[in-house]
């Protein structure tokens, strides 16, 4: 959420308004930096969510409600002691900075009323969730020790101290003139930087935004500003701070083209008037519109196993190519085996002590015998010359075969890792990504010290439904896919893999009607989408009915072998998919 103080401002307004006086009912914890608060108010149910990503830090009120863990982690656990069943008291902003403190009431020891604040300090790298009671820490969503920072250490027992900088002015409070001439004397080179740097709370959007509405380039530099020009500068400020004041809010998102968000402010930027501007009724609304563009926050597992698989198939690629040069070096023994023949054949014209000796060619199939140069150790003699040609042709001859086969596997193991980081490519839910993770713990990848693991609920393949009225499924990793082809799926149901690439195994449910060529289409749509192609432009997929399938014996995860296909060329079309998957 690239949003400043002072666009923060309305945005704490209306959710304090929204939830003062409701009462805590669950706190849950979707991942390391985030809690999802569901606040029940009279009549309604409303949820707060909060995150201390270092990359997308955000507060507001939301309608969807994100997975949560299986276990709640030990924060959440905290939170729960000590928040549900609170009434919120207040949600009110730390002077104009990016911290916003939630002023929560719970009963004490002997029924008596305490007050305790969660503290969410929206700072990029160091945003942070801190839990404190009468100013002391009691525990915090990323705890900072002093290693991390000398000034200000956030740890349990702690007193709590407000970051650094907050001796600035505010330009809700002050003078836009008297702020205006603050500006002028400040000791920054650019009219845009001393802006920052006098007021608390202005980022470089409504920096930038003042200067324009000033008439000077946010880059000019201060010496060539005068005492005229602080009349100016303070009717810019005027315009943004007044309506604010006064609660005249324009929530608004600045969109470069139709996916590249450039600002999020409660007013609007007239300086980026050449891009998309789009209002909206609640600062919150404009939140989760900006927060869209940045897709699903990944999940922080997810990254530690796309890592573990890139280092693995690098590994494989590296082995494959020496393999491939080994073999084709094996390959070649008829050589070394040529090579000690002509020198036995030779050996009173070899000279002694040299490196290389040109011969005659007695496999030449010319009528006048060719000549051949081969290269000699002068360390060796003649025989021995030869002798060492015959060892290295034997050697040769014997890891040939046992280098088609280790390459055989090594190949393999690169087609089954694929079909992991596919699958690994295509989960969103914490359930997927762990079902990966005990797929790669049981191909030995990961080493695990756990002697026992927490149950948790196997995810679920994906369904669909065609334009003509036919279900589909969709295995979204090796699991799924040997569920929905050996499982779920009818002898007479078709099956559609992409040919060759890793990817979703994905049926047609017959149900006893004629599957038709426009459903087989639009399957094989969902097969090219969920596979490694997804970017590829006519992927081939191979169609063929359930019977024709088979596993064979000791086969990997989600290894199949099929025959009767038919093949279809599609490319993916994410708008088609989307209008599949979606509930009907």
């Amino acid at each position: 959420m690239n949003i400043d103080g002072l666009s923060l401002a309305p945005l704490v307004g209306e959710i304090n308004a929204a939830l003062t006086g409701g009462r805590i009912d669950k706190v849950f914890q979707p991942d390391s930096y985030s809690l999802l608060l569901w606040v029940r108010q009279p009549g309604e149910n409303l949820r707060l969510f909060l995150s201390a990503n270092p990359e997308r830090p955000k507060l507001l009120l939301t309608a969807s409600a994100p997975e949560n863990p299986a276990v709640a982690p030990n924060f959440c656990m905290l939170l729960r002691k000590h928040l549900e069943d609170g009434r919120i008291a207040s949600i009110e902003q730390h002077s104009l900075d990016r911290i916003v403190n939630i002023n929560i009431d719970v009963r004490g020891e002997r029924g008596i009323i305490v007050t305790k604040r969660l503290v969410v300090e929206i700072m990029g790298k160091h945003s942070n969730i801190i839990l404190t009671q009468d100013n002391t820490i009691i525990d915090a969503i990323k705890r900072v020790t002093a290693h991390v920072s000398r000034y200000r250490q956030v740890l349990p027992g702690k007193e709590y101290v407000y970051p650094p900088g907050q001796d600035r002015l505010n330009i809700l409070e002050i003078e836009p003139s008297l702020f205006a001439g603050r500006v002028l004397a400040a000791p920054a080179a650019s009219l845009s930087k001393a802006i920052i740097a006098t007021g608390i709370g202005l980022g470089p959007l409504t920096a930038q935004e003042i200067a324009w509405r000033g008439g000077f380039s946010p880059d000019i530099r201060l010496g060539e500003l005068d005492n005229a020009d602080v009349d100016a500068l303070s009717e810019a400020v005027a315009s943004i701070a007044i309506p604010l004041k006064e609660g005249q809010v324009t929530p608004s998102v600045i969109v470069e083209g139709q996916s590249r968000p450039l600002a999020i402010a409660a007013f609007v930027p007239g300086h980026l008037s050449q891009y998309n501007l789009n209002n909206f009724s609640s600062m919150s609304a404009a939140v989760e519109y900006f927060d869209k563009f940045r897709g699903r926050p990944s999940l922080p597992e997810k990254e530690l196993l796309t890592k573990l698989l890139t280092v693995e198939l690098a590994k494989l690629t590296r082995k494959h190519a020496v393999l491939t040069e080994e073999l084709s070096q094996a390959e070649n023994a008829n050589e070394l085996r040529k090579y000690g023949d002509i020198l036995m054949a030779n050996l009173y014209a070899v000279t002694s002590g040299v490196h290389e000796q040109a011969l005659l060619d007695i496999y030449s199939e010319e009528p006048n015998a060719q000549q051949i140069v081969i290269n000699l150790d002068p360390a060796l003699s003649p025989l021995e010359n030869a002798q060492q040609y015959y060892v290295k042709y034997n050697k040769a001859k014997r890891s040939g075969e046992h280098l088609a086969c280790q390459l055989k596997e090594c190949q393999g193991e690169i087609t089954y890792l694929e079909s992991i980081a596919v699958a690994l490519t295509h989960a969103v839910a914490s359930a997927e990504v762990n079902e990966v993770r005990q797929e790669l713990i049981t191909a030995g990848y990961i080493k695990t010290s756990e002697k026992r693991r927490l149950p948790t609920a196997p995810s679920s393949p994906l369904t669909a439904k065609t334009s003509d009225g036919f279900s589909l499924i969709v295995g979204k990793n090796n699991r799924q896919n040997d569920q929905v082809t050996f499982k779920q799926a009818q002898p007479d149901d078709i099956w559609l893999h992409t040919k060759d690439i890793p990817g979703s195994h994905v049926i047609i449910r017959g149900d006893n009607r004629e599957i038709t060529a426009h459903a087989i289409k639009e399957a094989a749509q969902l097969a090219a989408y969920f596979s490694k192609g997804r970017q590829s432009a006519n992927v081939p997929v191979d169609y063929t009915k359930r019977r024709h399938v088979r596993k064979p014996s000791g086969a990997k995860p989600g290894f199949v072998i099929y025959d009767h296909q038919n093949t279809v060329y599609v490319t993916p079309d994410e708008t088609l998919v989307q209008q599949l998957i979606s509930p009907q």
